[in-house]
């Protein structure tokens, strides 16, 4: 408690060396304990500090109860929650809840968060953001918008997921002198980002050709979807595939091979399709496939195939119909396709993202990507990892067609389907960033990703 008061303090010292007057609010727990500790360290440091303290039924955890002896002792005033605040607050630290949360905040609590989303001063969540679950990432209630949050020891679920990306701001650590340990220990689940890329892809060799790096069969584009068709395909190959083929209705495939002309296209029937799996090393089945019978006989026929294989969009619609479980399937469903497959509503599955992916990789083994913010990979086996990548410029159209496309083509350049993934989705969400650094997110297109993807599927380029 002391080295997180500490940290709380010398972040926020850094962060805003402006700001004299600092609010903080502290709850009857451990969080509480954390901001008694950095107050006391603000006041001597000589800032003007004013604490309000939350009451509980039962006494504070004897940690926390003395760090707040020791801000008494050391001439601190500690006001009820319900007390005016100063006129002058330049800076709030919220020490409210911490992660201690299983329901919607109550009084006192909600008022001391509501008051502090609508003040003007920056606020500092210790650990987690008042009313955001630790767990889940769900705010079941009101939660406190942080502009910065400042996780010890560990970062948690609820801090990369669900509603963290509303509300944890800018996200900082500190590992409170533990790093040593915690690098021996086994973390339920992985992290990864740009900078990971470059475990999965690696520089190829001088005398690769084609036939190396992927030969992907694309499935889908029913009548007057042509473009996400295409779009899975251009991913694909922008992705690293040797080569892509694509089955579609007889009308798109002059509007495919007018816009991509590397792209192999030709009309879905049974004939091409059987000939197009014994062809292909990896199949990705979905985009624009439909669900008249047109779509399900292809989805029957691929279902046949023991190669390593993707589905998504309408194939997930149509799994969710006919269950099965397999071993080499990547499933890739946004929160409302994963709400079917698992006979739930979309609410439930956003209310525990890490809980639903797990269910998802359970129920239809293989690998299941839940899309959305804080993307999760979860594998049958147990493995679990977050993409921790993207930005609200992704709410647009076809941005899941071009990261079928991406996991598929990574799938035929030699990974095993989880590493595949999650390597796809971290290539998928950088691009994004990238090009919403560059532009910004509103007016962000799903091929927009297409003139930055290279940076991140050749990694030793930008390192």
């Amino acid at each position: 408690m002391q080295r997180a008061g500490q940290a709380a303090f010398e972040l926020a010292r850094a962060q805003w060396p402006q700001a004299r007057s600092w609010l903080i609010l502290c709850g009857h727990g451990n969080n509480g304990g954390d901001g008694y500790v950095t107050a006391r360290l603000a006041q001597a440091a000589g800032y003007a500090v004013t604490l309000l303290a939350c009451d509980g039924d039962k006494p504070l955890p004897d940690e926390a109860q003395r760090a707040r002896a020791a801000w008494l002792e050391a001439g601190g005033e500690i006001h009820a929650a319900d007390a005016l605040w100063p006129e002058q607050v330049d800076l709030i630290v919220d020490a409210l809840l911490g992660t201690g949360i299983s329901r919607a905040p109550a009084e006192p609590y909600l008022s001391l968060i509501k008051q502090a989303n609508g003040h003007a001063a920056p606020v500092l969540a210790i650990d987690m953001p008042s009313g955001l679950s630790a767990a889940t990432g769900c705010a079941p209630g009101e939660a406190i918008v942080a502009t910065q949050t400042l996780s010890v020891v560990a970062l948690k679920p609820g801090q990369i997921t669900g509603k963290a990306r509303d509300l944890i701001g800018e996200l900082r650590y500190a590992d409170l002198g533990l790093g040593a340990f915690l690098a021996g220990e086994n973390a339920p689940m992985a992290r990864y980002d740009a900078t990971s890329l470059s475990r999965w892809l690696k520089p190829r060799k001088p005398t690769s050709h084609k036939g190396n790096h992927g030969r992907l069969l694309v499935v889908g584009g029913d009548t007057g979807t042509a473009g996400a068709i295409r779009m899975t395909a251009e991913a694909a190959l922008r992705a690293g595939s040797g080569l892509v083929r694509v089955l579609t209705h007889r009308d798109n495939i002059a509007p495919v091979l007018t816009a991509r002309p590397e792209i192999m296209v030709d009309e879905l029937t049974d004939a091409s399709l059987q000939s197009g799996l014994a062809w292909a090393d990896v199949i990705a089945i979905g985009p624009g496939l439909g669900q008249r019978e047109w779509g399900q006989n292809a989805l029957k026929a691929v279902a046949a195939s023991e190669k390593p294989m993707l589905w998504d969009a309408d194939a997930l619609n149509l799994l969710a119909i006919n269950a099965e479980k397999r071993q080499n399937r990547i499933i890739t469903p946004h929160p409302g396709e994963a709400a079917r497959l698992l006979g739930i509503k979309t609410s439930e599955v956003e209310s525990d993202r890490l809980l639903a992916v797990q269910k998802l990789a359970a129920r239809y083994g293989g690998v299941a990507v839940l899309k959305g913010a804080g993307t999760l990979i979860a594998s049958e086996q147990g493995d679990m990892a977050f993409a921790d990548v993207g930005n609200a410029g992704m709410a647009s159209g076809g941005m899941g067609d071009v990261l079928s496309g991406i996991i598929a083509s990574t799938m035929g350049q030699q990974l095993a389907l989880f590493d595949a993934a999650c390597a796809g989705c971290v290539a998928h969400g950088a691009a994004a960033d990238a090009v919403a650094a560059r532009r910004g997110t509103r007016g962000m297109l799903a091929t927009d990703l297409f003139e930055l993807l290279w940076q991140f599927v050749n990694p030793e380029m930008t390192q």
